[in-house]
């Protein structure tokens, strides 16, 4: 008797100094719809400080206008992420959802906290590459020493053929690779072909909206080798820079990516499942460096995989794309045994952003370091280094991106010996609100 009498004397005691400790968790000042807007117009709020934040937007048009209009500091904005995300934390204690609802609230979480943390980027603050990519993109890249990249590199210089006496492991993948460039004048039926194909490979397996299209360009001076602009009503713009030669296996690689069963199709299912079917407007507008990135740069690099086997992709390029492109096809074979060696390398590009970002390593090292791991001539290395400069964390997406989509892709059975289960699962990641985090 005694203890129940003390204990209720400690409870008494805090719940008189302590009162949020014993209260009913606060109703959030704000539905679940109301804070997708307030996130939309946050997102263009943050595009009139950051160029290149906003990758797409399809909204209301007067929204854009007011952001334009009434440009808001980033201190204000930061405030209302603040908020947006206290709303939601709300929301979560009180409500129970389903499964679609759970991904909508964790979806917004996610995003609006990346966009607070890239809106203390704008404002001064400085991340390690690794804090940034958590902040900004709900993961961290695991470390890949030299060790590990030069025994690729060891695999690479048995396959690659012995050109001269002394002549470098770069050299002598530059002169193998010379001879798989897609000439300029056959580059659009090379890519048009590709194009063809994975769209026909992927209308098989996902519906896609009736008018959805694309419309493709060549330029130059980007950073980038291929940019997918979403326009929305299922339209995109894909833009491939033609600064460097283009490589035979680029054309599936870049068709697949940034088109079917990549970007294109999972900015079009998202605009189609939840935006207009369901009234979600979040959905309207896609913040480049947030979580979202990840799995769209992750599903569209391993979409590749998705829409051929090897041995299809293989078939396919012998028969089709080098006969277009006037290349030798017998060639074929020994060009992918060298082409899978190289993506061993991959994660080469996380340890040049990581040490060059972090002020470990300078400029030129970083672009030595492409050369060495990536076996990039220095044109192509100092491209890639612009790139960095100007996204930092972001390369993380393509890699990391890729193997967090397939192992959560093979764990559900679609495995390379289940082409149809892989495609299921596939359709249902494009077709969901899921980020990276929720793929673990």
């Amino acid at each position: 008797m005694e203890r129940s009498l003390h204990t209720l004397f400690i409870v008494l005691v805090l719940a008189t100094f302590y009162p949020e400790a014993y209260s009913q968790p606060q109703q959030p000042s704000m539905p679940m719809s109301q804070i997708a807007e307030s996130y939309v117009k946050l997102v263009l709020a943050v595009g009139e400080h950051d160029e290149n934040y906003v990758d797409a937007y399809y909204g209301p048009e007067e929204w854009r206008t007011e952001a334009k209009n009434n440009r808001k500091s980033l201190a204000d904005i930061r405030q209302e992420a603040e908020g947006l995300l206290a709303n939601l934390e709300q929301i979560g204690m009180i409500s129970r959802f389903d499964e679609m609802g759970y991904l909508r609230h964790q979806y917004l979480t996610k995003q609006l906290a990346s966009l607070k943390s890239r809106v203390e980027m704008l404002e001064g603050k400085r991340f390690s590459f690794d804090a940034e990519s958590e902040a900004l993109y709900d993961a961290v890249a695991p470390v890949y020493n030299e060790s590990q990249l030069k025994e690729a590199l060891a695999e690479l210089d048995k396959v690659l053929p012995k050109e001269e006496a002394g002549s470098t492991l770069q050299q002598r993948y530059e002169a193998f690779r010379s001879a798989f460039i897609i000439p300029k004048d056959k580059l659009d039926p090379v890519f048009k072909a590709a194009i063809d194909e994975c769209r026909s490979r992927t209308k098989k397996q996902i519906a896609l909206p009736e008018n959805e299209s694309f419309t493709v360009e060549y330029v130059t001076g980007k950073p980038w080798s291929a940019y997918n602009w979403y326009k929305g009503n299922s339209h995109s713009l894909i833009q491939v820079n033609t600064d460097l030669p283009i490589s035979i296996d680029r054309a599936i690689d870049l068709a697949a990516h940034e088109g079917y069963p990549g970007h294109h199709v999972y900015n079009a299912l998202l605009e189609e499942n939840f935006l207009k079917k369901q009234g979600w407007v979040e959905f309207s507008v896609y913040p480049l460096f947030s979580p979202q990135s990840l799995i769209a740069e992750g599903s569209a690099n391993y979409g590749i995989d998705v829409a051929f086997s090897r041995e299809e992709r293989i078939a396919f390029e012998r028969d089709v794309l080098f006969p277009l492109a006037g290349l030798d096809r017998s060639q074929t074979e020994q060009y992918y045994r060298v082409f899978g060696l190289t993506e061993k390398l991959a994660y080469a590009d996380n340890e040049a952003a990581r040490k060059y970002s972090d002020g470990e390593i300078s400029r030129e090292d970083a672009v030595k370091w492409m050369m060495e791991y990536r076996l990039m001539t220095r044109e192509r290395a100092e491209q890639r280094v612009r790139f960095i400069e100007t996204y930092r964390s972001y390369v993380i997406n393509y890699n990391l991106g890729k193997d967090l989509v397939r192992n959560f892709i093979e764990s559900r059975g679609g495995a390379a010996t289940n082409q149809q289960k892989r495609w299921e699962e596939f359709g249902k990641l494009l077709s969901s609100p899921r980020l990276p985090s929720g793929l673990k």
